[in-house]
């Protein structure tokens, strides 16, 4: 299949840049895979979606503050901290990575400085720091997609909130660089009253740049997957196992879905495991029966993942509808539920 075939046009005005203020606020769609239909609903509404026959799977990896603002030479600059190298060395992605050449020092405020040690493609680069990684993490913003435009001032100002807002109300884990969004719209009394009901299970993938890197080829069955690291614990693995023999499985997230369909098809013995599983069209899922899941970008692989799970022509149709009902795109937007 064709890049192009997982293109739409989005109005830029469907682009949430703020969470709505309560998180279960937010509006669901649901998506019949069966019969093709869509209902509306509020997210909240979930509880009485889930059926009783069905068990529920989250994606506990928590957000690290990897986000970094700072300045060279006076000009506003900013890097994504996407991997810690040891001797306080770390790998960035880079905003305008032209400025960002061999030897340049980089200001970050209280202190905080850094020099480009190594250039690599893409706006990627090598800085050493005057500080050890948990203490640079401290200066550190939500790794908020750039399409949220959360520039300097507005950055500085929302500080506080994004780091409580881009996180799930159930993260326990830290590690990951990006967050598993569909768990955004989850309010702790809402979580509360789901697993008053049914079986939640948690497990953990670290979400890295392989979840949000851009396709750069034609045919999507050459695109190279980033690798992301996964841990299951072995008493999760068997209430999987166990409730799987009866029960449907909701996976929350696109990661969630990643890291249980990575599990099956490897079959890991140990707990601790790598994916680089690109899920597209054809693929046939072994673990996963029903998707939470928010609205995601044309052409990416979050987008492609959902195409595989329900059809690319009922996503299209999905995607057209929510635009004509003006639902909120992207990490802070609206949601899915693909039964």
């Amino acid at each position: 299949m064709k890049l192009k075939d997982f293109s739409f046009d989005l109005p830029a005005d469907r682009i949430a840049r703020f969470p709505l203020p309560e998180r279960d606020e937010s509006r669901l769609m649901m998506v019949d895979r069966k019969t093709g239909d869509i209902f509306h609903h509020r997210f909240r509404e979930i509880i009485d979606l889930i059926a009783p026959g069905d068990f529920m799977v989250l994606n506990h990896s928590r957000v690290v503050p990897v986000r970094l603002l700072g300045d060279i030479n006076g000009y506003p600059v900013e890097v994504l901290m996407v991997k810690k190298r040891r001797n306080r060395e770390v790998e960035v992605l880079t905003r305008p990575a032209r400025k960002f050449k061999s030897g340049i020092r980089i200001r970050f405020g209280d202190g905080l400085v850094s020099e480009v040690i190594d250039q690599g493609p893409r706006g990627r680069r090598v800085l050493k720091f005057n500080r050890d990684f948990d203490t640079v993490l401290q200066s550190g913003y939500a790794p908020l997609p750039p399409y949220i435009k959360r520039k300097s001032a507005e950055a500085r100002k929302y500080k506080g909130f994004d780091l409580t807002r881009y996180q799930t109300v159930y993260s326990s884990q830290p590690g990951s660089i990006a967050a598993p969004t569909a768990g955004l719209h989850f309010s702790e009394s809402l979580i509360k009253e789901i697993r008053s009901r049914i079986d939640v299970l948690e497990i953990n993938l670290e979400v890295g740049e392989a979840t949000f890197q851009k396709i750069e080829v034609d045919d999507i069955e050459t695109h190279q997957m980033g690798r992301e690291f996964i841990s299951i614990a072995p008493e999760v693995r068997g209430e999987i196992i166990r409730l799987k023999g009866s029960r449907q499985l909701i996976a929350v997230g696109t990661t969630t879905v990643r890291a249980l369909e990575t599990w099956a098809l490897e079959k890991p013995k140990q707990e601790a495991f790598e994916s680089e599983l690109f899920i597209y069209p054809g693929f046939q899922f072994q673990m996963v029966d029903k998707m939470v899941t928010n609205f995601h970008l044309p052409e990416s692989s979050l987008f492609i993942l959902v195409s595989a799970f329900a059809g690319l022509e009922l996503m299209q149709k999905a995607y057209r509808t929510a635009i004509e009902q003006n639902y909120r795109f992207f990490s802070y937007g609206d949601a899915m539920f693909i039964i």
